[in-house]
């Protein structure tokens, strides 16, 4: 297949081009200076130069503030890019797949499956939710791929130091490289952050996409862990895995200063029935994420 790949260099971007090319996908994956996603002509002239069979939209603009505050710019970046896309994919007679994410929800509706209307209460599960629609109703084979908590190697920038956030991204790394280095970690808890979801591997997410594209699905898919967690049992469990001190935990609320601009859904876990059937898997249990990133980390530690 060819594939046009936005957002390649970023964490889930990168998981996904490594996954296509594995597969013996020819991807074009332009960096921004490349293509500016939210400029309509250039994106229809990159599309009818490189006819992709599919393209994948990761790219995002990864700046909460910015997301509240220069909503034009925000506007455009995730929506405006999403239209042009949507143009270049249907000109092309390409699948485009959008990623998306478990922020569409409002943290109330723990357990949503596809057909769960989204319910957003910040700027950026707005965003994705209004680029939804138009995949959903613009497109004419169009995908839109819900991912969930994301942990994995960034493998763009794979040395890069991880830093605990209000989402679960990164949250396992964040704390084996703190209990590694026999440094105390505090695993934030509060009603204000995100603090249940069903985290995914990176690899595991980018292979559920390739499996979209593969089989030209159109519709909602979430492309998530099969198992919902709260902050604190994944901590515990991620300390078991690693093999590493869980007395160096602690449990605390985030700095003010973590907490971004506008609210943060509490439950955003999700089910994937749908997606389970249509791509004949069963979504991973946390032991399966678990392992799989110790795997991924040069861990050769069993669980325990």
């Amino acid at each position: 297949m060819r594939v046009l790949l936005t957002g390649g260099s970023g964490f889930v971007g990168s998981n996904v081009a490594a996954v296509f090319a594995a597969a013996g996908d020819e991807l074009f994956a332009p960096s921004h200076a490349q293509l500016d996603v939210t400029d309509a002509a250039a994106v229809e002239a990159a599309a009818a130069e490189f006819a992709p069979d599919a393209i994948v939209h990761c790219a995002i603009l990864n700046d909460f503030e910015a997301l509240e505050t220069r909503r034009r710019e925000a506007w455009a970046a995730y929506v405006g890019s999403t239209r042009a896309l949507a143009a270049a994919a249907n000109r092309a007679g390409a699948q485009l797949v959008l990623l998306s994410t478990d922020w569409v929800f409002d943290g109330t509706q723990g357990g949503a499956d596809e057909e769960t209307a989204p319910r957003p209460i910040n700027a950026y599960g707005s965003l994705k939710a209004a680029s939804e629609e138009v995949v959903t109703e613009q497109v004419q084979v169009g995908a839109v791929a819900r991912l969930s908590g994301v942990n994995g190697l960034h493998r763009a920038r794979p040395s890069t130091p991880r830093r605990q956030d209000v989402g679960f991204g990164y949250f396992i790394s964040s704390i084996v490289e703190a209990l590694e280095a026999a440094r105390r970690f505090t695993v934030w808890e509060s009603p204000a952050i995100n603090s249940v979801a069903s985290p995914v591997l990176a690899t595991t997410a980018a292979e559920l996409i390739h499996a979209i594209v593969e089989r030209r699905l159109t519709g909602i898919y979430h492309c998530c862990g099969g198992e919902p967690i709260d902050r604190r049992s994944l901590a515990l469990r991620t300390a078991a895995a690693f093999g590493l001190d869980a007395g160096l935990l602690e449990f605390a609320a985030p700095p003010a200063e973590a907490l971004p601009p506008g609210a943060v859904p509490y439950d955003t876990s999700l089910s994937g029935p749908a997606t389970e059937d249509a791509l004949d898997v069963r979504l991973p249990s946390i032991d399966a994420l678990l392992g799989g990133l110790r795997a991924e980390l040069g861990r050769d530690r069993s669980l325990v």
